[in-house]
């Protein structure tokens, strides 16, 4: 019998930039403040209830190797009895965390686990390691493109012509003002662990904040970009994601156990699917993978009045908007802005999706349903449905 699993909470340490103030930080650090914060925040979980945790990182090797999910429970002081294990969908990673999890629960195998993600992409360079089949290019399973995610996204503009740079520009400036507004107003601040952070340059501190965003972007800073991944292209780093450096981490639960043990509830999860695509396109995953959740959910595009995407690049997420008729500027999209600011350590991501949605949902009890939705390398996507346990009706718009 499928029980209802529930998002209790969830947190992330600050993103810094690759290499730069977590440089002297190992991931596993990172990824065990992450969880100690997690616990920290929420007394009333035992420890020893937890029955399992998975943890997401892209490149398994080094300081994110080892099963991380087991280490880090270890590291972060959990008991013995709670086991791990670690989970690799690219930057799905922490999303997968989430729904592998998910799916143990509603299916009465837990209670409540731990699910999360980490990547250090300044130790661990995109890429790092892999030794891709020469098979791929030379049975022409592949496109050279689909091996570089910029050349993906570069190719998205060329399926689309009306994704035009100048929208993709004016998506990032928005990501950064909307993050820039939100960190103002104290909301991006709740969620993040304070994490000690060490670095040649830098010296010992403690990382209070994210360390990409640029609250001064402007359109015409944007416009003098250069587009390394093709000449005259239209993917520059100021309207893609930039590389970094963090760790996020979320309990999940039995709604019922939530409720017995008296731990908040943020979050309902209401279904998920993951969708493949052409690996050239990769950018445009989280189209069929929205529909397919849709559809299992028996709910449509306008059932949903809150939307965390993440933003890899811009073109990939103005393809999603074009394609469901969504105005680029939405305001039920990012409203606290996205990785286009705030950054995107790979397989950490899909759970600050989630704690951006659950904030969403407290401060919008009209609206009913939300999703979290990602692009994921080699041609897939991945989207998750949740509903707003603080709904009390109204209209999603």
């Amino acid at each position: 019998m499928s029980r209802s699993v529930v998002l209790v909470d969830a947190v992330r340490t600050p993103f810094g930039k690759a290499g730069s103030m977590y440089a002297g930080t190992r991931a596993d650090d990172l990824m065990v403040r992450a969880i100690r914060g997690l616990l920290e925040r929420n007394p009333k979980l035992d420890p020893k209830s937890i029955d399992d945790v998975a943890i997401a990182a892209a490149t398994q090797s080094g300081d994110q190797g080892m099963n991380i999910g087991r280490s880090v429970a270890l590291l972060a002081g959990l008991p013995n009895t709670v086991p791990g294990y670690s989970i690799d969908r690219w930057c799905a990673g922490a999303m997968t965390a989430v729904t592998t999890i998910s799916g143990a629960i509603a299916l009465g195998a837990y209670d409540i686990a731990i699910a999360g993600g980490v990547e250090h992409m300044g130790n661990h360079p995109m890429g790092e390691g892999m030794d891709p089949n020469p098979r791929y290019l030379a049975e022409k399973i592949v496109d050279q493109d689909a091996l570089a995610m910029g050349a993906t996204a570069e190719r998205l503009h060329d399926r689309f012509p009306q994704l035009t740079k100048e929208r993709a520009d004016r998506y990032a400036m928005n990501s950064q003002l909307k993050t820039a507004k939100a960190y103002a107003d104290g909301k991006i601040q709740r969620d993040l662990i304070a994490t000690a952070a060490r670095s040649a340059e830098l010296g010992w501190g403690v990382a209070t904040a994210d360390e990409s965003p640029r609250p001064t972007t402007t359109m015409e800073g944007l416009a003098g970009l250069k587009t390394p991944f093709r000449p005259a292209g239209r993917v520059t780093p100021g309207n893609s994601s930039g590389l970094n450096d963090g760790a996020t981490a979320a309990i999940l639960a039995d709604e019922d156990k939530a409720k017995e043990l008296g731990l908040s509830i943020k979050a309902r999860l209401v279904t998920f699917a993951f969708a493949g695509v052409e690996p050239e396109v990769m950018g445009y995953g989280p189209v069929p993978s929205t529909i397919k959740a849709l559809a299992k959910a028996g709910l449509t595009i306008a059932d949903i009045g809150a939307f965390e995407i993440n933003e890899a690049f811009a073109v990939q997420v103005i393809a999603f908007l074009d394609h469901f008729g969504i105005a680029d500027d939405d305001a039920r999209v990012n409203p606290y802005g996205g990785a286009i600011a705030v950054g995107h350590p790979l397989a950490s991501s899909g759970v600050r999706l989630m704690l951006n949605l659950a904030r969403t949902f407290e401060e919008r009890p009209e609206v009913r349903y939300g999703i979290t939705t990602m692009c994921i390398g080699l041609g897939m996507g991945g989207t998750v449905i949740w509903e707003n346990p603080h709904f009390v009706g109204g209209s999603n718009k």
